[in-house]
Formats: structure tokens, C-alpha cells, sequence
């Protein structure tokens, strides 16, 4: 039964091969080279980048309406007539052709400063393109270091349930050696039995979830197949002590999604003098020159002529009464441009309790670590007497399954305590817009 058993779990290690199994055929994977993978394939980031390119694109003052508009064409016309004659009893033909180009020129020289601060706008515009960039790279690189360890986590978690596994394993071999030579019963051979597999079932269903954790990385990182990568870092703890003002003057500082909204803001008080724009006049230039070539033939008689003509007038019209729409819309700018500041605000109240909530769960966090170090300590010491106190008949395996229990948990805590502080860490370093430098 022993030998089916291990059969079949190794069936699905083939099946499922886990990073240790494979450390020679998998691609190695630093942080490092993580990152850089991410931001040059990530599919999100990339989006953003074509959002970016098209706010460069629009950030121009042809955009903005200061260039004139330059058009040029032809007009043909043919005209045939026949018509009664005035002078004998029979009737007149005549036949009219002529070819006219042109070029016109039509350009807005003043429309109440509109110009100028559309074209403000489009730089605003751009710097915000250019800020929900550096976001979205911003939270896609949380998303890929929390994954990366978290494969590492998970990975941790395999090598406790493995090593578990194989002493449940050499148990339950060493019950079956003594069932045959008569010093154990079938009861306690049952109990081993019952350990080796649901240690067996745990180990598996670890091994999934590392596999999951595994693919979760490579989505993020823009990975078009499934790879099985040996991630050569480790959790690594940086337990830094972080100054909370110097935190927090940064975040007001370097915040993105901050940076995102006060440049909304000025787009919204430049809205507010944009609608005053229509208060002045506009002032608009038309010019142009056109050359007309006709031919004329009229009963026998033909003739070819030819003109030329230029032309410029300046235009200048003001909005006298529009039934108080430009007020209204002066006043709906007014309104846009307050909320802009009240969100401000809000926005800025919420990064702060969010940064102090950080801090204070930073600091807890690196207490537990400590305190999950020295119960791992404690737990590992307490199974390596076990083994010896079980191989003498000291404990019964009622004990030292229990005892295991307490190493599992706590090696599963440690491992959990190392990778939250790190979340935490990351936490603090995006609030405050220094995640993108700390990993570059």
C-alpha cells in the first residue's frame, strides 16, 4: 500500500513539477530582472504609454487653434446655351468654360485669449497622461513585488510541508517495520498511515498553490506563455525606520494620485477664464488670391480670357446676447473649479489617515516578525527533541502530531509575518511616490 501511495503522489510531482524539482530547467528570476520585464510588457503600463503618446501628439498650438487654415482647390465650370436670336429668324449658340484656382487663407488673430490657455491645457493634459503613466507603473510594480514574494512565500510553505511529509513518511515506514516483526499493532500503524496522507494532501495542495502564485507572477510581468521560474531572491526584510513627517511631507510631495488631481485643478481654473474668453470679441482674418482662365465661343466667334484677383478683409464680431449661456457656463466652470479644490482636500485627508494607518501597522508589523522568529525558534527546538522523546516511547505519536501541528503553524506564520512586513514596507514607499525609485 506504502509503495501505491508514493506512486501516486509522484504521478502528479511529474504532473505538477514544483521550482525545486526543476531549479535546472527553470529560467532564473531576480527581483530586478522582474521589474524591468514588468515595465517593458506589461500590458497595462503599455496602454498608458500609447495614452501618453497621444497627449504629446495634442500638445501643440496647431491644437490649440493659433496656426491659420490654409486651403486650395479649382472650381470648372461649363456652360452651353442656345438661345432664340434677336437679330435673324434662326437661334444663337454659346458656350462658356473657365477654370478658377484659389488659395484662402482664414486665421483667428484674437478670441479672448483662448488660445493661449487651451494651449496651457494641453500641457496639463500631458502632465497628467504622463502621471497616470508613472500610477499606473507605480501600482503594477506593488502588484508584481507582492506577487514575486509571494511566490516565495508560497514556496516556503512547500519546503514545511515537504520536510513534514517525509517525516510522516519515515514513520509510517518504521510502523510497518515493526507490524512485521510483532512490537506495533494495526492501530498505530493506521495513525502513521492517516499522518503520511493528510501531510500528503497538504504538500499537494501547497505545491498548487506555489503553481498558481508562479503563474499570477507571469501574468503580471506580460508573460504570453506559462514559465516556471527559480526566483533567485529571498524575503528579504528592509526594516527601515521611517520618519512619519518626513513621510508624510513627501507624500504631499511626490503623492501621484495627488500630482493627478491638483493638475486636474488647474485644467478646472483655466476652464473658468476659457469660459470668460467669450466676453471679448473676436477678431479673424480672410485672405486669399484666386486665378480665373475662360474660354468663350459664341456662334463662330471665340475668345479666351484671363483675370487675376486677391482679396483680405479682417472680421470683427462680439456676442452681444446669447440668453445668459456664457454666464451660465462661466459659472458652471466656477463651480467644476471648486469641487477640484474640495476634492483636493478630501483626497489629502484620506493619504494622511492612510499613511498613519501604515506607519502604525509598519511598526506592529515588525514586532510580530520578531515574535513569529522566536516561536519558530521555540517550535523547531520543540520537534527535534520530539523525534528523539517518540523514537524512545517518551510521547505518543498523539504528542508528536500535535507537536507538529505547532511547527507547521509557526513556520507558516514566520513566513506570512516576513512577507505582510514587506507588503507594509512597499505600502509606505508607494504612498509617499518613492516605490518606483527604491526598485529601479
Amino acid at each position: 500500500m506504502i509503495k501505491k501511495i508514493i506512486t501516486a503522489i509522484l504521478s502528479v510531482l511529474i504532473i505538477y513539477p514544483n521550482s525545486f524539482a526543476q531549479q535546472n530547467d527553470s529560467l532564473k528570476l531576480s527581483l530586478k530582472d522582474a521589474v524591468q520585464k514588468t515595465l517593458e510588457h506589461n500590458f497595462g503600463i503599455l496602454l498608458s504609454q500609447k495614452d501618453l503618446e497621444k497627449a504629446e501628439q495634442n500638445d501643440s498650438w496647431g491644437k490649440a487653434g493659433l496656426y491659420p487654415l490654409i486651403s486650395a482647390g479649382a472650381g470648372q465650370n461649363n456652360r452651353y446655351d442656345n438661345i432664340e436670336s434677336l437679330y435673324t429668324n434662326g437661334r444663337d449658340e454659346s458656350y462658356k468654360s473657365s477654370l478658377t484656382p484659389y488659395l484662402n487663407i482664414q486665421m483667428n488673430l484674437f478670441k479672448g485669449f483662448s488660445v493661449k490657455i487651451t494651449k496651457e491645457n494641453l500641457e496639463h493634459l500631458k502632465s497628467v497622461s504622463e502621471s497616470k503613466l508613472r500610477l499606473t507603473a507605480e501600482n503594477t510594480l506593488t502588484q508584481l513585488i507582492n506577487a514575486y514574494n509571494a511566490v516565495l512565500l508560497e514556496n516556503e510553505k512547500l519546503k514545511v510541508t515537504e520536510y513534514l511529509m517525509q517525516l510522516s513518511k519515515d514513520r509510517y515506514k518504521y510502523e510497518l517495520i515493526r507490524q512485521k516483526l510483532g512490537l506495533s499493532v494495526s492501530y498505530k500503524v493506521l495513525q502513521e498511515k492517516n499522518a503520511f496522507l493528510t501531510d500528503s494532501s497538504n504538500y499537494l495542495s501547497q505545491l498548487m498553490n506555489t503553481r498558481s502564485a508562479m503563474r499570477e507572477l507571469g501574468k503580471i510581468m506580460g508573460d504570453k506563455e506559462i514559465n516556471d521560474y527559480m526566483l533567485t531572491d529571498s524575503l528579504r526584510i528592509k526594516q527601515t525606520d521611517f520618519d512619519l513627517a518626513d513621510l508624510e511631507n513627501k507624500m504631499y510631495e511626490n503623492n501621484t494620485d495627488l500630482k493627478i488631481l491638483l493638475t486636474d485643478k488647474q485644467i478646472k481654473e483655466n476652464n473658468v477664464k476659457l469660459a470668460k474668453s467669450s466676453l471679448y470679441p473676436s477678431l479673424s482674418l480672410n485672405a486669399g488670391a484666386d486665378h480665373t482662365n475662360s474660354y468663350l465661343k459664341y456662334n463662330s466667334v471665340s475668345s479666351t480670357s484671363y483675370s487675376y484677383d486677391a482679396y483680405a478683409g479682417l472680421s470683427l464680431s462680439y456676442n452681444i446676447f446669447n440668453g445668459n449661456n456664457r454666464k451660465r457656463n462661466i459659472n458652471e466652470a466656477k463651480i467644476d473649479a471648486e469641487k477640484s479644490q474640495i476634492q483636493t482636500e478630501e483626497l489629502k485627508t484620506v493619504l494622511r489617515n492612510n499613511l498613519y494607518n501604515l506607519y502604525e501597522m509598519y511598526q506592529t508589523r515588525k514586532q510580530l516578525l520578531k515574535v513569529a522568529e522566536e516561536n519558530f525558534k521555540a517550535a523547531s527546538l520543540n520537534l527535534e527533541i520530539s523525534k528523539d522523546k517518540f523514537r524512545t516511547g517518551v510521547i505518543n505519536s498523539f504528542n508528536f502530531r500535535d507537536i507538529q501541528k505547532v511547527y507547521l503553524n509557526s513556520a507558516f506564520a514566520l513566513s506570512q509575518a516576513k512577507y505582510y512586513l514587506i507588503m507594509t514596507y512597499n505600502d509606505l514607499l508607494r504612498i509617499s511616490g518613492q516605490i518606483y525609485e527604491a526598485y529601479q
